[in-house]
């Protein structure tokens, strides 16, 4: 009768378990809401900022190659930097590192500041300073050093760098690939800074509004961090235990085959 006792405590228990594991619909799902989004809305126009120890890539060209030489840094060693098929090769070396202030030191310009501003505003300036040397000068920019990284519950966390200057928490996401069935899909974190302040953000990416907000595109350095849910806390509370608990549900079953035989 004791035997019967426990086993009768212990039934409601296990399956108390079981229910408490299941997982919700709405806990799961992305964008749940989007049948409410109007169909016209603009799609948000978002352009990063340069910031401080971004690695800036500048070239500056011209109809006439010479022209652009002095604002270019040049490869150490050339045997004649003023060849076009030379200057071409060096691109990779035109690396402007920002500075602590927010500043680049760039040939014949000198110091400019560049952090906080768009690489729209940026071209702007270097196309106006550069015009008064250089009849239609041509400037290609670029950050070189994009990146973000992806923490907590996604099949593979890392830092993953970006060769385009736009990437959305989405797309990020879909390269650590993708959440796990234990990740919290309606709190996850971004962590950003700006001249070194730092911002802590949440976003719900079950509800389709986030794609309006203005953590839907990432900037570069982001910490992206997706917390456990309730289930994967618990059950690394008990995930210790995972042996004893097989051994007692192996009991569980035996006593009540062996109850079920002799009640027969």
């Amino acid at each position: 009768m004791k035997c019967f006792f426990l086993l009768k405590k212990s039934i409601p228990l296990f399956f108390t378990l079981l229910l408490f594991s299941c997982a919700d619909r709405k806990d799961l799902v992305y964008y749940q809401n989007i049948d409410t989004l109007s169909n016209q809305e603009k799609s948000n126009s978002y352009e990063i900022k340069i910031q401080q120890d971004d690695l800036l890539m500048i070239v500056v060209s011209a109809e006439d190659p010479e022209t652009a030489i002095p604002f270019n840094l040049r490869a150490v060693g050339s045997v004649n930097p003023k060849q076009p098929d030379m200057l071409l090769s060096q691109q990779s070396l035109q690396l402007y590192l920002v500075d602590s202030n927010g500043n680049i030191d760039f040939p014949i310009l000198g110091k400019l500041k560049v952090s906080g501003l768009t690489r729209t505003d940026v071209l702007k300036i270097f196309q106006d300073k550069i015009s008064k040397y250089i009849e239609k000068p041509i400037i290609n920019l670029r950050i070189v050093n994009f990146k973000f990284s992806v923490q907590g519950e996604v099949t593979s966390p890392g830092t993953y760098p970006v060769t385009s200057e736009r990437i959305t928490l989405i797309e990020a996401l879909t390269m650590a690939k993708d959440l796990t069935i234990y990740g919290k899909r309606n709190n996850i974190l971004i962590i950003r800074e700006i001249d070194g302040v730092k911002s802590y953000n949440r976003v719900d990416i079950t509800k389709a509004d986030f794609i309006n907000s203005p953590f839907y595109y990432l900037a570069q350095n982001d910490v992206v961090y997706v917390e456990p849910n309730k289930n994967k806390i618990n059950g690394a509370a008990i995930g210790t235990n995972t042996g004893v608990i097989i051994s007692i549900t192996s009991i569980l079953i035996t006593l009540i085959t062996l109850i079920i035989t002799t009640t027969k």
